[in-house]
């Protein structure tokens, strides 16, 4: 075969240019920083890029590669004639699309015939239900190829989740969601781990396929994975009238992800023990000179950035060093002067003796926590592992967060306009005697109770002992605020009754405010209805306003 770039003649003599090069090159998922070397450099070098697109004309491969594109490059838009709508082709849908696969590989042909190299971006792996290798098929045989892989959303929507895909002896299948639910609850139930591709509208039948194999419950849902627009969450608790095409669903290594749920502030769902970002982590601390290190622990408030205090923005610019747990080290934006120290959520104690060693040689660390880190997080562990005596140079600054106790109660209204108390149902760190005496009191007393960690997969009684313990103490009409993932994309919030509350609805992700005696409930004239426990209690003396 003729190498590019060499010149041959015809019949007559006359110089005819080489044909050009195919290359099929992989974006990866969506993140441009993910696209390869390799990738960047065959795009910028070549002289037509091509991609495929809906009739729309709006092209995700080339919204990734854009910022590698160069000027004067020939761009070639395949547009796709049908998606899903149908069509009046005499060969039907299939027909259109091998027609349209034809014309395209000629234009394509046209370009290499004219000594022209031509790059065919692809989403995520060109080989990898990608469209170029449609390509590859109608011209591999008559020029030269070559394939540059890039990452499958498979293996970013691990990473995304934090996941592992499989270990040990494990397989993997990766499936087609289109395969009949049948067939597909069958290969389900047989495997170890599954990645079900080309949801959208057959993501119905994929959930009930999940659900006959009893695989339900450990599937994830994952939806464009790495970039701005990313979604995820359980399986179940997706609307499938949400789903897109460029969304999988996951269901990762058994073996993997085996292990105890850990205890969550609310609006976080667990990683498996032992996540890192070891990529993220140095080998060792370097030593900064002058003795200016420092640990602050900083409150990130329940979720949404507007909560973020202006003192927490800026302890957290000037920190040499981001230390937390995975999902709240994620949430603080990234700056390439900083290093990030992510880990697991059971770790607190190694997470904090980490950060005082890192200060104790110089850095300005930042301690993140969700909510505030004085509220059953970080600031008691720093604390607590400071008390060391290698550590007791260390200066600690504790800056305060929104707490998800008042993020859900601004939501409500003023639940905790009177007395309250804040208890933890997890019985982790605590045994389940000293909480049932604590509800008790709390109870006995007429205090507005907010429960954190109400519940998780693996400790469902708990709440179900909690809401009867309440029961003998309070009236069945006690109003009861249920906020979900406050401050976050999927947040609801649910003003029910202690005798109405199902605790089969509760999960890690809730912190539940139990009203006292006097919190009432009022319709306001839009039809929504706001909670309140006044600021006097009977036979007390109203005090003025400030």
């Amino acid at each position: 075969m003729t190498v590019a770039g060499q010149v041959a003649s015809d019949a007559q003599g006359a110089a005819v240019p080489a044909p050009g090069r195919l290359y099929g090159v992989g974006l990866g998922p969506g993140d441009p920083e993910l696209v390869t070397v390799k990738a960047a450099r065959l795009i910028a070098a070549a002289d037509v890029v091509a991609y495929h697109a809906a009739r729309h004309g709006r092209s995700n491969a080339r919204a990734i590669a854009a910022g590698y594109l160069r000027e004067g490059q020939i761009e070639e838009a395949l547009i796709y004639p049908v998606t899903t709508e149908t069509t009046d082709h005499p060969g039907g849908y299939q027909g259109a699309i091998d027609e349209f696969y034809a014309e395209s590989a000629a234009r394509l042909a046209a370009h290499l015939d004219a000594g022209r190299d031509v790059v065919v971006l692809a989403e995520g792996d060109p080989f990898f239900y990608g469209s170029y290798m449609h390509m590859h098929k109608r011209l591999a045989d008559r020029y030269e190829t070559a394939v540059v892989p890039g990452v499958t959303s498979v293996s970013a929507a691990s990473a995304v989740l934090g996941r592992p895909l499989m270990e040990r002896d494990e397989t993997l299948t990766v499936l087609p969601g289109t395969l009949p639910p049948d067939e597909l609850a069958a290969r389900l139930a047989t495997t170890d781990s599954a990645a079900v591709m080309k949801l959208g509208r057959t993501f119905a039948g994929v959930r009930e396929a999940l659900e006959r194999a009893g695989r339900l419950d450990d599937a994830w849902y994952v939806e464009r994975a790495t970039t701005d627009k990313e979604r995820q969450g359980r399986v179940a608790e997706i609307d499938p009238a949400t789903v897109p095409y460029f969304s999988l669903a996951l269901l990762p290594s058994k073996a993997a992800t085996a292990l105890a749920e850990d205890e969550l502030a609310p609006g976080v769902e667990p990683r498996p023990t032992g996540t890192a970002r070891a990529e993220e982590t140095p080998a060792g601390p370097e030593e900064v000179p002058g003795g200016a290190g420092r640990v602050t622990v900083v409150g990130l408030g329940p979720g949404a950035r507007e909560w973020l205090t202006p003192e927490a923005q800026a302890a957290l610019a000037e920190a040499d060093d981001v230390v937390g747990y995975t999902t709240y080290v994620d949430r603080v934006p990234a700056n390439p002067r900083q290093r990030r120290h992510a880990s697991d959520n059971k770790v607190e104690a190694e997470r904090a003796a980490f950060a005082l060693d890192l200060a104790k040689r110089g850095r300005r660390v930042a301690v993140v926590s969700s909510g505030d880190p004085g509220v059953f997080a970080m600031a008691a562990a720093v604390l607590e592992v400071s008390e060391d005596p290698q550590w007791k140079d260390v200066p600690v600054r504790i800056v305060p967060g929104l707490t998800a106790a008042q993020a859900v109660a601004s939501r409500a209204g003023a639940p905790l306009g009177h007395d309250f108390c804040i208890m933890s149902l997890s019985d982790r760190l605590k045994p389940w005697e000293v909480i049932a005496a604590r509800l008790e009191a709390a109870a006995g007393a007429d205090l507005v109770i907010a429960l954190y960690n109400p519940a998780s997969r693996s400790r469902r009684e708990q709440l179900v002992r909690a809401r009867e313990l309440l029961l003998g103490h309070r009236a069945a009409s006690t109003p009861v605020v249920v906020g979900r993932d406050v401050g976050g994309p999927e947040e609801t919030v649910t003003v029910t009754t202690l005798g109405d509350l199902d605790p089969a609805t509760i999960d890690m992700r809730c912190l539940l405010i139990i009203g006292s005696s006097q919190t009432r409930v009022v319709g306001r004239g839009t039809g929504d209805a706001q909670v309140y426990t006044p600021r006097t209690y009977p036979g007390g003396t109203p005090e003025r306003s400030a």
